[in-house]
């Protein structure tokens, strides 16, 4: 991409050319080829639009993250993608802190392994709403003790199990977590100069704020490259979306428990009688011995059955359904 002038720049050239002190023909383009430096240290193996693909799948992770998370810390978890970009390995590892907390994970079937860092306030945090506190940071990092190393080990491998939904549209993952690293030096999945993809999220834990970054390295994801592009990836999730979608909806929802209660007639009593009721006490209901009850599924009246008798239990038998428009 060209540099691009600002509005100054413009104004000052084109006073510039008015005033003849530019030369229209000394600004044509010679019709040379413009060489452009290339470093063989960083080699461009991540194109714009991989980096793209792969924030598309980390925004769908992010929505899996805010949803998952609260069950287990009982919190308000906000998460968004806050950059993607690439760089050596040597780079990513440099920049972190010590402590760290970085799950070693296998994307099986891909060779290699990925890095999840999380930030250490974000696992103090976690630590703490794990052992009933109020889920806050502490102001100054130290070594985590082997208790909140297994906690933040069972905070991992929730995070990982989420990564196969995202990745689906792409590859089928079956990821396994190898180790979990506290130092970044013990933490070489790969040579130090070779390319990296960073996607960075931005996590919220009620009201402690950091960064989730996924290192994934071009050695581990050079098998499915061809495949990390957004043409690919909205194809296969249209393929996905076939006739047989309707069906898996419908018998994902016949699976749902729903509450059923069927309403044998209601009555008024005072507070008096109320609180005189004896056993072999009479109350008499709005509704007759041979009329028909009404069902409801949760607070919607759905049908009308007759009282009876099922084994040893009692049942009602349906004798009619009651529609929306009724």
């Amino acid at each position: 991409m060209g540099e691009v002038l600002s509005q100054n720049e413009i104004d000052n050239l084109l006073a510039a050319l008015s005033t003849g002190e530019l030369d229209m023909d000394q600004m044509q383009d010679s019709g040379e080829k413009q060489v452009k430096n290339y470093d063989f240290k960083r080699p461009a193996k991540f194109s714009k639009e991989h980096l793209r693909t792969m924030e598309i799948i980390f925004e769908h992770y992010g929505r899996l993250l805010s949803t998952n998370l609260p069950v287990y810390l009982r919190r308000n978890v906000q998460v968004s993608v806050a950059s993607s970009e690439t760089v050596t390995f040597s780079e990513f590892t440099n920049a972190l802190s010590n402590p760290v907390i970085m799950g070693i994970i296998t994307m099986a079937p891909l060779t290699g392994d990925i890095i999840m860092d999380i930030s250490p306030n974000l696992g103090y945090a976690m630590i703490d709403r794990m052992l009933g506190g109020a889920g806050e940071s502490l102001d100054k990092n130290r070594e985590f003790s082997e208790i909140e190393l297994t906690i933040l080990e069972k905070m991992i491998i929730i995070c990982m199990n989420l990564l196969r939904e995202p990745w689906k549209n792409v590859l089928s993952i079956n990821p396994v977590l190898n180790r979990l690293e506290t130092n970044p030096q013990f933490a070489q999945i790969i040579s130090p100069n070779d390319m990296v993809a960073i996607v960075t999220l931005n996590l919220k834990v009620g009201e402690v704020q950091g960064f989730m970054n996924m290192c994934l390295p071009f050695f581990t994801l050079e098998d499915i490259m061809d495949k990390l592009n957004t043409r690919y990836w909205y194809a296969n999730m249209q393929e996905r979306r076939d006739e047989n979608y309707d069906e898996y909806i419908e018998s994902l929802l016949r699976k749902v428990d729903i509450p059923i209660k069927a309403v044998l007639g209601k009555s008024t009593v005072s507070v008096g009688d109320f609180a005189n009721l004896q056993t072999g006490d009479v109350i008499r209901l709005d509704s007759h011995v041979d009329s028909e009850l009404s069902v409801y599924v949760g607070n919607i009246r759905k049908f009308t059955a007759l009282p009876g008798a099922s084994k040893e239990n009692y049942a009602v038998r349906v004798t009619s359904i009651i529609r929306e428009e009724e």
